[in-house]
């Protein structure tokens, strides 16, 4: 008991670590076009999002948590087993995140956790403690386990591109004739979008760090059922906030500058695509990437613009992380579990 205990309060360290380092990675993805545009000092930016980040996992609901529980099956595997699983997989998540972090590339925390907990399930139980979910799927069943987070993944970007490059076109028509002293309007009106944004964020990638922390918990015995506790939600919302406050600014550079130019329309224009994408998967329980969407919106709204003037180049570098993330976690997770595993058999 005493071991299970022990290996039960590490786990929850360790996706507390995980929702922290997201915090910290993704502060990047929600406040880089705000500092761009100038709308903000970053002291202003972190301050805000820091708040709409606590407020979004409290209350936008636990959908997008019961989908990231419920995409591995552990129920056969013997409970310490099953928690050094999911150790394993949040290490490799956070140790991705970490190396992209020193790198300054935005990729998704989420595709690192989705990688890191299946590559560390299938090296200890193999591939059918997996809900794959494609087979029910295509047969016209319901949406489930790595196919739904899966496809969301994929589908988010291209709605963030495809959002962008309508909402800049639609904007940049209705304010073609304006001055240049509605840049003074643009950039107050970015304290509500990134608000927005903040919120959206924190009601999506807060939840999933729920939804595997009330898993350990459910595996533990400690909870009897999968329903997310209140200081579950409260430890996550403080966890990820804490991470926003430690910033990411190497990963603002890249999606502030080096991208594309921002200005002030654009991002606004980035802020409420961004917000609307990531809010709606939100509430349809889809676990989505905030740094695939801002990156792609940021793309659409160049691309809508001056398409020679997007870094297609630097675009392509945020591409091929997006492709390997997965894969590299994966095998960082079932790397760690082969490691770890004696210390919990």
């Amino acid at each position: 008991m005493d071991a299970l205990l022990t290996l039960t309060v590490l786990a929850v360290f360790t996706v507390l670590l995980f929702d922290y380092t997201n915090g910290f990675h993704d502060a990047a993805n929600v406040v880089a076009t705000v500092i761009a545009s100038r709308a903000m000092s970053p002291a202003q930016a972190v301050a805000l999002v820091a708040v709409f980040e606590f407020l979004g996992p409290l209350l936008g609901g636990t959908a997008v948590a019961n989908t990231i529980g419920g995409f591995v099956d552990l129920s056969a595997l013997p409970v310490q087993v099953s928690l050094g699983v999911l150790l394993a997989g949040l290490l490799g998540a956070i140790g991705w995140n970490l190396l992209t972090w020193w790198w300054g590339i935005p990729s998704s925390s989420s595709h690192a956790l989705v990688g890191g907990l299946a590559g560390a399930v299938i090296a200890a139980a193999g591939p059918a403690h997996v809900v794959w979910g494609f087979g029910s799927w295509l047969e016209g069943g319901p949406l489930t386990g790595v196919a739904k987070v899966v496809l969301a993944l994929l589908l988010s970007p291209l709605l963030g591109f495809a959002v962008g490059y309508l909402i800049h076109r639609l904007l940049g028509l209705l304010f073609r004739a304006a001055r240049p002293a509605l840049n003074r309007r643009l950039r107050g009106a970015q304290f509500v979008t990134t608000a927005g944004l903040a919120f959206s964020h924190g009601a999506n990638d807060a939840q999933k760090s729920m939804g595997i922390l009330t898993l350990v918990l459910v595996l533990g015995g400690f909870i009897p059922a999968f329903e997310v506790p209140l200081w579950v939600m409260l430890a996550c919302a403080t966890a990820m906030t804490l991470g926003i406050l430690s910033g990411g600014w190497r990963i603002v550079r890249t999606l502030g500058f080096a991208v594309y130019k921002v200005r002030p329309l654009h991002a606004l224009d980035s802020q409420l695509t961004s917000a609307a994408v990531i809010l709606s998967a939100s509430f349809a329980g889809a676990p989505v990437s905030t740094s695939h969407v801002v990156a792609s919106s940021i793309m659409g709204i160049g691309a809508s613009e001056h398409p020679r003037r997007v870094r297609w180049s630097k675009a392509g570098e945020i591409v091929a992380t997006w492709a390997i993330t997965i894969p590299a976690s994966a095998a960082a997770g079932a790397g760690l579990l082969l490691l770890l595993r004696p210390l919990f058999d």
